[in-house]
């Protein structure tokens, strides 16, 4: 009989690699709003910021449902609803209705599958936390490779409506198999000292507790804005320099590519430096990729800066629920993790909309670039203020 640790792998796997995807592959609809519907940048960008907000503000009690009632029935549910927001996105003629899809549908599907995947996998493998959660967010970087490219064939063959509409349909069937391939551990698991001991998430903003809870909220807020932003606007980007929408939807891939190594690279290593460490490695590689993009614009060049950007991309997802663990432990593991996550997604949802406004306003990327980077610079310069993790005595 199958491992049940690996089967929930595999449906932690799948959930990324649908919904981070789909996700991708919505910036290469850009165009086509522009030319058919004549929507601006700035609003396409507000629609994505939008889900961003309501996937933070929903993480939270995402968490605290995952734990009462399981992963399999969140993210059945959630799944499902993503995958439906879809279909109809390729069916809107008012921004109204776009507005509506991303603030309900889309942005439930992105509340569950990063809180309830990793917080179930830092259950399962208590002594293997980072390199699991590198795994399963390798299971993105292989949506990011492949949903974008399918979607950008999809456009050329069937048209932008029908695509969506196909690529719907298929992200509600993988997801509910994703969620069926989820469950908690059994109760000897749960009842672990890995799994049970910690700071309670009311423990966690006091003392020392709280200097690292609110600095660790403050650095997602600061590093999300990147993350959110360049994958929304490089393949647009790409064809502003001269691009097809082929070779632009390529750029996603290598950020999907280079995030694999990424994402297993730092896995490993914030089981063996710490969180502290690895953090601050994957901020100083995203400001120097940011700032290197603010700058490049030879297509060759701009592949190789891509692809620097997708290593700390990748690896920027795994460090965080490793690193609440290991400050705060497992006991209150989802509360305070969907609460970073919250943080990060509201600066998640402000950076899309203010790159188009940018581009909008100025015809270039360039400064919105070079602002992610001061973001990153000054998150890298909290990471290095933290503490050591005993110091707070809630290690798990």
């Amino acid at each position: 009989m199958a491992d049940p640790r690996y089967i929930v792998l595999f449906g932690a796997c799948l959930t990324q690699f649908t919904v981070i995807g789909m996700l991708f592959s919505f910036g290469l609809f850009l165009p086509s709003f522009e030319a058919e519907l004549g929507w601006s940048r700035t609003f396409l960008s507000t629609c994505t910021a939008l889900a961003f907000f309501i996937m933070g503000v929903l993480a939270m009690p995402g968490g605290r449902l995952s734990d009462a009632l399981g992963p399999r029935i969140v993210l059945a549910v959630t799944g499902t609803l993503y995958g439906i927001g879809f279909m109809l996105m390729g069916q809107v003629s008012a921004q109204w209705q776009l507005l509506v899809i991303f603030g309900t549908l889309i942005g439930l599907g992105l509340s569950s599958h990063d809180v309830v995947t990793l917080s179930t996998i830092a259950r399962w493998f208590p002594n293997r936390r980072g390199i699991m959660s590198g795994v399963v967010k390798v299971g993105t970087a292989i949506g990011q490779i492949t949903l974008p490219l399918g979607a950008a064939l999809l456009i050329v063959a069937f048209g932008w409506r029908e695509a969506l509409l196909i690529l719907g349909i298929m992200s509600s069937i993988l997801l509910l198999v994703a969620a069926l391939a989820m469950r908690r551990p059994p109760a000897p698991e749960t009842g672990t000292a890995a799994s049970a001991t910690g700071a309670s998430f009311a423990e966690a903003r006091q003392g020392v507790g709280a200097r690292v809870f609110w600095t660790l909220c403050a650095t997602q807020f600061l590093f999300f804005p990147a993350l959110m932003s360049v994958p929304l606007h490089l393949a647009v980007h790409g064809m502003d320099l001269g691009m097809s929408q082929t070779l632009a939807a390529t750029m996603l891939s290598v950020i999907g590519g280079a995030s694999i190594a990424g994402r297993l690279i730092m896995g490993a290593l914030v089981d063996r430096i710490g969180g502290k460490k690895a953090y601050s490695l994957c901020l100083l590689i995203l400001f120097a990729s940011l700032g290197a993009l603010s700058l490049t614009s030879a297509h060759g060049s701009l592949f190789a800066v891509v692809a620097v950007y997708g290593f700390s991309h990748g690896a920027l997802f795994v460090v965080v629920s490793p690193t609440v663990a290991e400050y705060f432990g497992m006991r209150a593991h989802g509360a305070i993790f969907g609460t970073v996550l919250f943080f990060g997604t509201l600066g998640g949802s402000v950076g899309p909309i203010l790159t188009g406004w940018v581009f909008d306003q100025f015809g270039s990327y360039t400064p919105a670039f070079i602002t992610l980077a001061l973001c990153a610079a000054i998150a890298l310069l909290l990471v290095r203020t933290l503490p050591k993790p005993q110091a707070i005595g809630h290690s798990g």
